[in-house]
């Protein structure tokens, strides 16, 4: 499924993105593993392993896929922070990514701040790593 997501080190404005991947971003389909972090280390192992087999992997050096601006619109974002794995949905409030049930942090922010990549914009259009589902209609006669 074409849920896209944005990996982190840090949250807010400073947070170091990264990579994004355009498919099965949900939090079912991440590595336990990498949800299950709790340290710097083992987070960027992890994501490493996890992003290794993919084919729709954005690496920073590649630049932002996406044509917003910042994660707030990219269906999950998760981020290594305080000895925990976080996620946000469309840029809501932080949880756990191990929860089954999103649960609050601790913070007092309503919603997620994240680095706006306006500058690093590098968006390509189809191809796996666009994360765009093209639908098309077929110009011509209808097959019988």
């Amino acid at each position: 499924m074409g849920t896209r997501a944005d990996f982190y080190i840090g949250r807010g404005e400073s947070a170091e993105w990264l990579g994004s991947i355009a498919w099965d971003g949900y939090p079912d389909g991440l590595d336990a593993a990498l949800k299950a972090a709790t340290t710097l280390r083992g987070y960027r192992s992890a994501l490493r392993k996890f992003f290794e087999p993919r084919d729709d992997v954005t690496l920073p050096g590649l630049g932002w896929p996406w044509p917003w601006e910042t994660s707030s619109t990219t269906d999950y974002a998760y981020a290594f922070d305080k000895g925990k794995v976080w996620a946000s949905c469309f840029g809501g409030k932080w949880y756990r990514a191990t929860s089954k049930k999103i649960n609050e942090d601790e913070s007092t922010e309503k919603i997620a701040v994240f680095p706006n990549m306006k500058d690093r914009q590098n968006v390509q259009l189809g191809g796996n790593r666009s994360g765009l589902i093209v639908i098309g209609i077929r110009q011509g006669p209808s097959p019988r």
